[in-house]
């Protein structure tokens, strides 16, 4: 990886199509709910993942990853900081290629298992600020 990531979050914004959102639900004042428009605005298909399985931007939601019926390319997660290694856990239990943390959301071991894994881990940041950071 380079030293701040650039090239894997770029390969993690235009190579993948389908995110699940984590902490996503229909409460319009959460950041995930803007994010997850702003994911959809560029293509990506978006999983609302909440325990009350919410419809959210016109997607059906599921309580857990593991009750996603088919296969996600990233796991986003809008959780704190101190559930995000129990997501990113279960994110490794499926087929994902890359997990990421948004905005706040830190946990150091948690990223190292994901690394280990041979996966994507991008922290502490926004697809919504690194799309255009970017310039795609």
């Amino acid at each position: 990886m380079d030293s701040d990531g650039t090239a894997e979050i770029r390969r993690l914004l235009t190579d993948t199509h389908t995110w699940a959102v984590v902490g996503l639900s229909g409460n319009t004042f959460r950041p995930a709910y803007g994010v997850a428009r702003f994911l959809q605005s560029v293509g990506k298909r978006i999983v609302p993942v909440h325990p009350r399985a919410e419809t959210v931007h016109g997607e059906t939601g599921y309580a857990t990853l593991a009750d996603i019926p088919f296969e996600v390319d990233v796991v986003d997660v809008f959780v704190n900081s101190r559930r995000a290694g129990e997501i990113a856990d279960q994110a490794l239990l499926t087929r994902a290629r890359g997990v990421w943390f948004q905005l706040g959301v830190i946990d150091e071991a948690a990223a190292a298992r994901v690394r280990a894994a041979d996966r994507t881990m991008v922290m502490d940041r926004c697809p919504a600020i690194e799309w255009p950071r970017l310039g795609l």
